[in-house]
């Protein structure tokens, strides 16, 4: 079969869709990628794969997203593909309606997190859910990766078969290893018994940046390592005032690392992660640290309240709160014997739900391939 797979930026190709558009493959398939054109796709393009730019636009402006429906038409008409799998929510409403219209046999769509599940004002919730509601009418196979969301579509009428695949990563990449640990520490300044928290997202205000700095001020046993950059289409305020506060009173406790190819080896020299997020879809950063064996701190939300047990694998936090981060973050800090216990547990647990093969193997059954 040929196959076009279909996200919003490359940030989102390279990181979340690299991996079906393999398995795909793996399976005889001949696979195209389908976003705007960035830097992140130089990788799968070494690897062979064809990658078709279209310009696709974060946002809501209506001439974007006439002009990015035009390309995918163009393209789907030309291409004459046997199945379109869409992601995220804007393009992949935009591939579904384009597929339907280029007479597509079979469509696809993975979400990744609902909108409307979003905080925001009444008014954007309601055309988020309006919009899933129209996709999931364009819609042959409808997955989500949080098995909560996929229960929340089959009772909103957005489709009554969606199926919660949950995400995944692979156990060979992720996993303890001392030899980075030791080098990394020593790099980075970090001594073999100080309590190293580290955070792996896109740095937006939606992750709980701000909230995690202001909660390490009161955790002065622990540093912080920040990995992630801004993307050029994120919104919201770009965190610096903050960052800046954070600087002066953390000092040397504070590192920021950027965006980083080796994730895996920096959180293998962590002892802690936490992502205090607002929102989420299910996060594959959470999935990378429970592999390597960290125990997770994150909020009581939609994704990681799937992912991490409370006081089994990790330390679920309200949102938007500091102090109680600030508890949770202290209470691993002073405890290492805990940390162990909790991030063991959590590798068993990413091994069993969330390996990456498995996850993988399951979408593409789902999709007929």
């Amino acid at each position: 079969m040929k196959i076009a797979e279909v996200c919003n930026v490359d940030f989102s190709l390279r990181h979340f869709v690299l991996p079906v558009m393999r398995g795909a493959r793996a399976r005889g398939h001949e696979v195209v990628g389908i976003c705007a054109e960035g830097p992140l796709l130089d990788q799968p393009r070494a690897e062979g794969f064809r990658i078709l730019p279209v310009p696709m636009a974060r946002s809501l402006n209506p001439l974007a997203q006439a002009r990015a429906f035009a390309a995918l038409l163009r393209i789907f008409r030309a291409e004459r593909f046997d199945l379109v799998h869409a992601h995220m929510p804007i393009s992949g409403l935009l591939a579904r309606a384009a597929a339907r219209a280029a007479g597509v046999p079979r469509i696809a769509y993975t979400g990744h997190g609902f909108l409307f599940n979003q905080p925001g004002p009444p008014w954007r919730r309601g055309l988020s859910f309006g919009l899933e509601w129209l996709g999931g009418r364009m819609t042959d196979v409808f997955m989500t990766v949080s098995e909560e969301e996929a229960a929340d579509a089959r009772r909103l009428g957005i489709a009554r078969r969606a199926v919660g695949i949950r995400n995944g990563r692979d156990p060979a990449r992720f996993h303890p290893d001392p030899a980075p640990r030791a080098a990394l520490r020593a790099e980075l300044g970090a001594a073999e018994d100080d309590c190293v928290i580290v955070i792996v997202s896109r740095l937006v205000r939606h992750k709980g940046h701000v909230e995690l700095l202001r909660a390490m001020e009161s955790v002065p046993r622990a540093t912080l390592w920040v990995v992630g950059e801004r993307l050029p289409t994120d919104h919201g305020p770009d965190m610096t005032e903050d960052f800046a506060r954070a600087a002066r009173l953390l000092g040397p406790r504070l590192k920021r690392l950027g965006y980083r190819e080796d994730v895996a080896r920096i959180l293998a020299a962590a002892d802690v992660f936490c992502l205090p997020s607002h929102f989420e879809g299910l996060p594959m950063s959470v999935i990378e640290a429970m592999m390597t064996g960290l125990p997770v701190v994150a909020t009581d939300i939609r994704g990681p309240r799937e992912q991490v047990v409370e006081g089994g694998t990790g330390l679920l936090v309200p949102p938007m709160r500091v102090a109680p981060l600030a508890a949770a973050l202290a209470r691993l800090a002073a405890d290492p014997a805990l940390r162990a216990r909790l991030g063991a547990a959590g590798r068993a647990r990413a091994l069993e739900r969330f390996d990456e093969g498995k996850v993988i193997g399951r979408t593409l059954d789902l999709m007929g391939l």
